[in-house]
């Protein structure tokens, strides 16, 4: 019995290391699909105004995903009212149509880049806000529902720097 709850313990501090992370937050899209005009929203604060931090974009992929790359808008507001807007791109498949990103089974988990070595200097709420930018070839309109994304999120790391 003290080797199972010795060996449980052991899992329980290994699984707890967390690489760095700072915040991390997920939101599911509805039933699947990211609609066009909507405009995933989070609010984090409390960060360490002298460190330098990486933040990623965090994607949830099925296999209902049909583009083999991502176009998102990013917002990133500060306390003092500054907004740093940019449109990305992510390879979301290899050319033979194998999946990027983690996980097992049909659900794969994509950590894109989005800013490194970024230094929070006011202390206050920020707000990033995401939203797809997927245009089907020779189509001026947006595709109005996306499917197969299920989450997105956002996590902050201390930098290595």
């Amino acid at each position: 019995m003290l080797r199972f709850w010795l060996g449980a313990m052991v899992c329980i501090v290994l699984s707890s290391c967390n690489d760095g992370i700072v915040k991390s937050e997920f939101k599911a899209t509805q039933g699947g699909a990211w609609q066009k005009d909507h405009i995933i929203e989070f609010s984090f604060s409390e960060l360490d105004t002298m460190d330098k931090h990486d933040l990623f974009i965090n994607v949830r992929n099925d296999n209902t995903f049909p583009y083999n790359n991502l176009f998102l808008i990013a917002e990133l507001s500060a306390p003092d009212g500054e907004t740093v807007r940019d449109t990305l791109e992510y390879d979301m498949a290899l050319p033979d149509g194998t999946w990027l990103g983690k996980g097992y089974g049909s659900l794969k988990e994509n950590k894109l880049w989005y800013k490194e070595d970024i230094v929070f200097a006011s202390s206050g709420v920020y707000t990033l806000r995401l939203s797809h930018a997927m245009r089907k070839n020779g189509n001026v309109e947006g595709v109005e529902q996306l499917q197969g994304i299920t989450d997105v999120g956002f996590e902050i790391v201390k930098s290595n720097q």
